[in-house]
């Protein structure tokens, strides 16, 4: 499914788990972010792009490894990629790449391109980085908590934040690294939204947040499991009432409590 969310931004949803795969268009090049999932949706995703592109230079942003958010990245070979240096440097690539290999075997699925990690051409080593392109710039910002190698984007002056598996209104935070760095993440996330003018918030999976409040709620909610989770409270009825899937994603919430002890939290 395609969402128009003004002339410069287009938001393609999967029909699995409402993946989100972004396209961002300026004067002189094409942003896409994670480009994902079934065959068919990545087809119209790049036919999208090859017709909106005209020459402009056309960049992929990965927001993290996990293979859901890459398997579309061969797609577009001749992009620029856009990823952590903890992305780069992965320690398990041919692990995931078979992940995505599984995905398509179980399914029977073939696609156009071929299957392999995707190599990094621009490598956010530190907070803060930036490029500069055209009359726009990228800020970019580590994001490790759902996985270890995340990545946050924000692009001025179109207000726009990339979040990767953050501030979903469709998951519940889905702690794959550690408490303590995701705790730290959303404290960027907060910091993010005090410095800079961003409009518009775009999840891996489900809808964008459009305006402050709105943007402020996502943090909020997400803040409010971790702590929740992490004093031992019981938040499944505020699960329901927040998350309308949650009953499918009740082992994810299990698994948190689980690390969070491991953890030494709860």
């Amino acid at each position: 499914m395609q969402s128009y969310l003004n002339e410069k931004v287009t938001v393609f949803h999967s029909s699995l788990y409402q993946t989100t795969s972004t396209v961002i268009e300026t004067d002189t090049a094409l942003f896409v972010v994670d480009p994902n999932w079934l065959p068919s949706e990545v087809e119209r995703l790049k036919s999208y792009v090859n017709k909106r592109r005209k020459g402009k230079k056309l960049f992929l942003i990965l927001t993290h490894s996990d293979f859901d958010h890459i398997l579309g990245a061969n797609a577009f070979d001749s992009a620029v990629v856009i990823s952590t240096q903890e992305f780069q440097n992965h320690p398990n690539k041919q692990g995931i790449v078979q992940e995505i290999k599984d995905f398509d075997r179980s399914y029977y699925l073939e696609r156009s391109y071929s299957i392999s990690y995707p190599e990094v051409d621009i490598v956010v080593e530190e907070n803060g980085q930036k490029l500069e392109e055209g009359d726009i710039t990228l800020t970019f910002f580590k994001a490790p908590g759902h996985t270890y190698d995340g990545l946050i984007t924000v692009i001025e002056p179109l207000g726009i934040m990339i979040a990767g598996d953050y501030l979903s209104d469709v998951e519940f935070p889905f702690v794959f690294d550690s408490f303590s760095s995701y705790k730290k993440t959303l404290q960027t996330f907060e910091q993010i939204v005090s410095q800079y003018n961003v409009k518009l918030l775009v999840p891996g999976h489900g809808n964008p947040a459009s305006g402050l409040s709105s943007i402020q709620h996502r943090i909020e909610a997400s803040k409010k499991y971790i702590q929740g989770l992490l004093n031992n409270e019981d938040l499944v009825e505020w699960l329901k009432q927040e998350y309308s899937f949650f009953e499918g994603m009740k082992e994810v919430h299990q698994q948190n409590i689980e690390k969070a002890k491991n953890e030494g939290f709860c």
